[in-house]
C-alpha cells in the first residue's frame, strides 16, 4: 500500500519518430529531467519507442508495407543493449519507468508497457490485450497475464494502454487488484477529428478520468505528440494531411475522485506534468464507493477472469524412470 506521498512525472512530447536510437536518447533526456524536478516515478505514452504507425490509418497494408518492415527495425528488443541503456538511466537516476513501447519479439510485435523498477531491475512487462482496429494489421495481443499489478516500493502500480480503457471487464480485473497508481497510456489525439468523437480528446480523457473515478486510484496519463517532422514523414499529399493532424497532446493526471491534479499543457507543447500523489486520498475516495469492496454486489454481477499466460508451445518431458524403462527395453532388443 502507498505509505507516503509520490512525485510522478507525466510525459507529453513526440517521438524522434522511427529512430529507435533517437528516441531512446529523448527517454533519457526526460528521465532525466523528471529525476531533477524530484519525480519519483515518470510515464511514457503508448508505443512512444520508435513512435505510434499512424500510417496504418493513411493507407492500406500493402502500400505500408516498407513502412511495416521499417517499423519492426526500429521497435525495442527487450534485453538487448538499447534496452539496456534505458534500464541503466533508471537506475542512475533513481526512479521507476513506466515505458510504452513497440515489442519486437522475434517476428511479432506488441503494444507493450515495461515498468523498470529505480534498481534497474524489471518489475514487470504488460502487452496490450487486444490490437484496437487496423493496429491488428502489425501487432499480436497480450493474455490474462497482461492484465496485472505489480507491488512496489511506491505503491500497486498498474497500467493499460489506449482503447483498453473502453473495455469494462478489463478496467473490472484491474480494480479486483486494488491498484493504487494507474498509466493509461495513449498515442496522440489528433487523427480523424472531424469525423468522429470517440478518437478525440474529449471522449479518451474522459476515458482516463472515469478510470481514476470508477477504480479509485490515481491515473497518470501521458500521451504523445504528433510533431510536424511526423507530418512531413507521414502524409506526403493533402489527402493524408486531412486525416492526421500535428498535435494532439493531451497528457493528464487525475485524483482518485477524479479530479486533475496538474495544469495540462496546450496540445502541441512538449514537457513534463508534475504531480504529488497523497495516498490519503484513496481512502476517502474509497469510503463512499469500493467496486470490489463495501459498493460490491458478487451476488447479482461478476467476473470471470484468466489471469493465466498462454504459452504457444508447451513443452512436455518424460519422467526419469519411463526415461530408464524405455532405455531398459531397447538394450534388451
Amino acid at each position: 500500500m502507498m505509505n507516503k506521498p509520490v512525485t510522478v512525472a507525466c510525459v507529453q512530447a513526440a517521438p524522434v519518430f522511427m529512430n529507435l536510437e533517437g528516441t531512446i536518447d529523448k527517454t533519457i533526456a526526460l528521465i532525466s529531467e523528471a529525476a531533477q524536478k524530484g519525480a519519483e516515478l515518470i510515464a511514457f505514452p503508448e508505443t512512444w519507442i520508435p513512435g505510434y504507425p499512424w500510417f496504418l490509418w493513411l493507407n492500406s497494408p500493402a502500400i505500408n508495407m516498407p513502412l511495416v518492415y521499417q517499423y519492426h527495425q526500429n521497435s525495442l528488443v527487450l534485453d538487448s543493449a538499447q534496452a539496456k541503456r534505458i534500464a541503466a538511466a533508471a537506475q542512475q537516476n533513481n526512479i521507476v519507468v513506466v515505458l510504452g513501447f513497440s515489442e519486437r519479439d522475434h517476428g511479432s510485435l506488441y503494444i507493450s508497457q515495461w515498468l523498470i523498477g529505480s534498481d534497474g531491475e524489471t518489475i514487470g512487462i504488460r502487452r496490450k490485450l487486444k490490437a484496437t482496429h487496423v493496429e491488428r494489421t502489425l501487432f499480436g495481443e497480450g493474455d490474462g497475464s497482461s492484465l496485472t499489478t505489480w507491488e512496489t516500493p511506491l505503491g500497486n502500480v498498474g497500467a493499460l494502454c489506449c482503447w483498453e480503457h473502453l473495455q469494462p471487464l478489463s478496467r473490472y480485473a484491474m480494480y479486483s487488484q486494488h491498484e493504487e497508481i494507474h498509466i493509461a497510456a495513449w498515442p496522440s489525439f489528433s487523427l480523424y477529428t472531424s469525423a468522429t468523437a470517440a478518437l478525440g480528446p474529449e471522449v479518451n480523457t474522459a476515458a482516463s478520468r472515469l478510470y481514476a473515478a470508477e477504480g479509485q486510484c490515481f491515473v497518470i496519463a501521458p500521451c504523445a505528440v504528433v510533431s510536424d517532422e511526423m507530418i512531413d514523414f507521414l502524409c506526403p499529399d493533402d489527402d493524408r494531411r486531412a486525416l492526421l493532424s500535428a498535435g494532439g497532446g493531451h497528457a493528464r493526471i487525475y485524483g482518485p475522485d477524479g479530479r486533475e491534479l496538474v495544469t495540462p499543457l496546450g496540445e502541441n507543447e512538449e514537457g513534463l506534468l508534475i504531480a504529488e500523489l497523497d495516498s490519503a486520498a484513496i481512502t476517502f475516495a474509497k469510503l463512499a464507493a469500493d467496486p470490489i469492496g463495501h459498493y460490491s454486489r458478487p451476488d447479482v454481477t461478476r467476473l470471470l477472469f484468466n489471469p493465466s499466460s498462454n504459452k504457444t508451445v508447451i513443452k512436455r518431458y518424460s519422467p526419469p524412470e519411463l526415461i530408464a524403462e524405455q532405455a531398459g527395453q531397447e538394450e534388451e532388443e
